[in-house]
């Protein structure tokens, strides 16, 4: 199963933790949503999309690519975000998702290190976050992902 993992992490780099404990398990390639080629997506079997939160929301360029994807894929997907919240943020790319048609076999969320606006002022949210425990689970859930689809 080829699997690519498209993903956007900013400031602390709390998404490319995930993404890189996600693609090491599932033997993906991972890829920057600004690197990353629409085009190229076709060749895949699976694709992960992943995102931090900011203002509430994932990275708009993600957004862009999600809806560009044709409606004429028949695709399995997978999403993931990490947050100063923790919150289920992934649920937002997977209304995405399912709009393009793409089948969404599973969400993750963590928490991650965040200094945005007033959590600024007070030397952030969530230090260390994602912390070893995160990473295990986001392999956790990845190994879930194959049994899935093997």
């Amino acid at each position: 199963m080829k699997t690519i993992i498209i993903y956007s992490s900013w400031h602390h780099n709390n998404t490319e933790k995930i993404a890189e404990a996600m693609a090491d398990v599932l033997k993906a390639k991972a890829v920057k949503t600004k690197d990353a080629d629409i085009s190229e997506l076709a060749e895949y079997d699976l694709l992960g999309f992943g995102s931090g939160i900011y203002a509430m929301r994932a990275d708009k360029k993600l957004i862009e690519l999600i809806n560009k994807i044709p409606l004429d894929w028949q695709k399995n997907a997978f999403v993931f975000t990490t947050s100063g919240m923790g919150t289920d943020f992934s649920k937002s790319l997977e209304k995405l998702l399912i709009k393009r048609r793409i089948t969404v076999i599973g969400r993750f969320d963590c928490k991650g290190f965040e200094t945005w606006g007033p959590f600024k002022l007070k030397g952030g949210i969530n230090k260390g976050k994602p912390d070893e425990t995160d990473i295990l689970n986001a392999k956790a859930f990845a190994r879930e992902l194959l049994a899935m689809v093997e």
